[in-house]
C-alpha cells in the first residue's frame, strides 16, 4: 500500500519517454498518427494505474476476537472461517497478562489459528506495568505470530517497552479506552500523543474509536490527529457518549463512515478490527458489522 500514486506516474512518465524516442520522420499522417498513439497509450496506462491504486487502497478488516468471548476458541474459529475473515487481533480474556497465561495456550491457539488460515497480527495485553509484564507480553506476541502489540501502559515502562520492541522487531499501540465513572489515562486523542513525545515510531496508538465516541472525543478528528502513529484501528460503534453501549456499526454515534473514510485518506495498511462487545449472542451482530464494513472498505 501507499506505492500507488508513485507507480502511475512513473508509468506516465516512461511511457512518454518511450513515444519520444520514436522515429517522428515521414509524413505528416504519421506523425498525426504517433500522436493518436500517444494519448491513446497515455489514457490506458493512467486508467490501468488509477484502477491498481483503488485496489491497493482498500482498508484491511478484520475481527478484535474479544467479540467472541462468550464463545469458546473453536466455536470463535469455527464464526471467524464462516465470515472469511483472515486477520485478528488476540484480544480474548484468557490471553490478557493479568489472566497469567501461558506459553502452552498460546502455542496451542496458534496451532489451531494456522490450521484455520487466520493470522493473529496483533496481540491484545491489557496493561503492561513491570518488566515481567513487557518479557511476557513479547513472548506470547512472538508465539501468537503477532507483529503488534496492544495495550496500556504510563509512565517510565513506555521508554522500556520502546527500547525492547524495537529490539525484538514489534510495535505498540497504547489503546485508549472509557471507564464510567473514573478517568482514564488516555481517554483523547491529545492524552496518547501528549506520551508518545520521546518515543520512537515503535510506539503509536490502537485507536478505539467507539470508545473515543463515549469520551466525548470526534473519531474520524482523533484518527486525523493520530496519523502519523497510528498502528491499528478498533471499529465498534457506540449507542451515547457516556455510555458504553454497543450498537452496529453506522447505528450509533462513532461516525462509521467519516472514519472509514479518514482512514482511506491516509491510506491506512493496518488492521482495522471490527468489536462488538455484548454479553448476548454477537454472531448476527458480527455478520452485519462485517459485511458494513467491508461496503466501506
Amino acid at each position: 500500500m501507499g506505492h500507488g500514486a508513485g507507480e502511475c506516474r512513473c508509468d506516465i512518465a516512461g511511457a512518454a519517454k518511450r513515444l519520444n524516442h520514436r522515429d517522428h520522420r515521414g509524413t505528416r499522417g504519421r506523425a498525426m498518427q504517433t500522436r493518436r498513439d500517444f494519448v491513446t497509450t497515455l489514457g490506458l496506462t493512467v486508467a490501468a494505474s488509477a484502477l491498481s491504486l483503488r485496489a491497493s487502497t482498500r482498508l484491511n478488516v478484520g475481527i478484535g476476537t474479544y467479540s467472541y468471548h462468550n464463545l469458546s476458541l473453536d466455536d470463535m474459529i469455527v464464526q471467524l472461517n464462516a465470515l472469511g475473515v483472515t486477520e485478528i487481533e488476540m484480544s480474548r480474556g484468557e490471553f490478557m497478562l493479568m489472566n497469567h497465561p501461558t506459553d502452552e495456550m498460546c502455542r496451542a491457539a496458534r496451532a489451531k489459528l494456522d490450521q484455520a488460515g487466520i493470522h493473529c497480527v496483533s496481540y491484545y495485553t491489557a496493561t503492561i506495568k513491570e518488566e515481567l509484564d513487557l518479557d511476557n507480553a513479547v513472548r506470547f506476541a512472538k508465539i501468537l505470530g503477532s507483529r503488534n502489540v496492544t495495550g496500556d501502559a504510563t509512565g517510565g515502562i513506555l521508554s522500556r517497552i520502546d527500547g525492547r520492541f524495537t529490539k525484538e522487531k514489534l510495535t505498540f499501540g497504547i489503546h485508549n479506552h472509557y471507564f464510567k465513572g473514573q478517568k482514564f489515562a488516555y481517554e483523547s486523542p491529545e492524552d496518547v500523543l501528549n506520551a508518545l513525545k520521546g518515543l520512537s515510531n515503535t510506539v503509536g496508538a490502537t485507536a478505539d474509536v467507539g470508545h473515543f465516541a463515549s469520551c466525548g472525543h470526534d473519531p474520524a478528528d482523533a484518527l486525523l490527529k493520530l496519523a502519523p502513529r497510528l498502528k491499528l484501528v478498533h471499529l465498534k460503534d457506540i449507542q451515547e457518549a457516556d455510555g458504553e453501549v454497543n450498537v452496529l456499526l453506522g447505528k450509533g454515534i462513532s461516525k462509521i463512515p467519516e472514519v472509514m473514510k479518514e482512514l482511506h485518506r491516509q491510506n491506512f495498511g493496518g488492521l482495522v478490527a471490527i468489536e462488538y462487545e455484548s454479553e448476548g449472542d454477537v454472531r448476527e451482530a458480527m455478520r452485519q458489522d462485517t459485511e458494513f464494513a467491508r461496503k466501506l472498505a
